[in-house]
């Protein structure tokens, strides 16, 4: 087998990884387990993972590198539930710069993240220098400038720049997260979406607050956006996804809330 290898000893043939692997790489013979379709593996290592003999091994998701669950604690359902809704976009931020050991820890969560077809290819810049992040809130305000549908209707926003250095387009955030994929990689901004999104369900469990630069990524994420070479961007990137990060100023008291819940089960007519 190229990618598995069976310890037939330890093997009882229960086939749960051949139920498991979403791709039919694997096959349950009368000789033994056998890879069948290893031109399909996505490299999830579930065969590995679900084996409860501990029987298989894959040189793409070795079994040696797969840490055991027993012992981690799991949250109440309700639990869990508070703490998705206490999580809240901040946009106000300390004058005080986030530590580069939390930064990574962030970045190292996000990359957990379930990906399409477990294709992943997502990279992370990190940015912590206050000079570059200023100097990106100006290019982002020129490019709006020049555009002619954005100027307008962001006007507002690039006026209290202008006017009274109020940055509505970064926040003054002390640290920002970007996301990189191939420029040919057809899943950069969805696999981002996915990183991101762990990312920021995290950065509260470090004191942490983000939120996503929306207004940012409209110029960033552009063909001609001047964040590629303010940022250094390689030329064969292209900027998926921004995020800020700081500790927030201001605590909240209260749950988020939304719209009221909208939903059906199907019925046939």
């Amino acid at each position: 087998m190229s990618l598995i290898t069976v310890d037939q000893e330890k093997c009882v043939a229960c086939g749960l990884c051949v139920e498991e692997c979403p791709t039919g790489v694997l096959k349950m013979e009368s000789t033994g387990l056998q890879e069948v379709l290893p031109q399909a593996c996505l490299f999830c290592g579930h065969c590995v993972a679900v084996c409860p003999q501990e029987a298989i091994d894959h040189s793409k998701s070795p079994l040696a590198s797969q840490s055991k669950k027993e012992g981690v604690p799991n949250l109440s359902a309700e639990e869990a539930k508070n703490f998705m809704r206490s999580r809240r976009s901040i946009r106000s931020y300390k004058d005080k710069p986030v530590e580069r050991e939390k930064l990574i820890q962030l970045v190292d969560v996000a990359h957990l993240a379930p990906t399409a077809s477990n294709a992943q290819g997502i990279s992370y810049l990190i940015i912590d220098d206050k000079n570059i992040i200023e100097s990106a809130v100006e290019g982002c305000v020129n490019w709006f400038e020049n555009e002619p549908t954005w100027s307008m209707r962001l006007g507002g926003m690039v006026n209290g720049y202008r006017e009274n250095k109020v940055d509505t387009i970064l926040r003054n955030a002390p640290s920002i997260i970007v996301t990189l994929a191939d420029k040919d990689f057809y899943k950069g901004r969805e696999n981002s979406v996915l990183s991101l999104s762990y990312l920021e369900l995290y950065a509260p469990w470090l004191g942490l607050g983000s939120c996503w630069a929306g207004i940012f990524e409209i110029c960033a994420c552009s063909e001609n956006s001047p964040m590629n070479q303010i940022f250094n961007v390689p030329e064969n990137k292209k900027i998926t996804g921004v995020v800020m990060v700081g500790y927030p100023k201001y605590s909240y008291k209260r749950f988020t809330e939304r719209q009221p819940l909208s939903f059906s089960f199907y019925k046939e007519k």
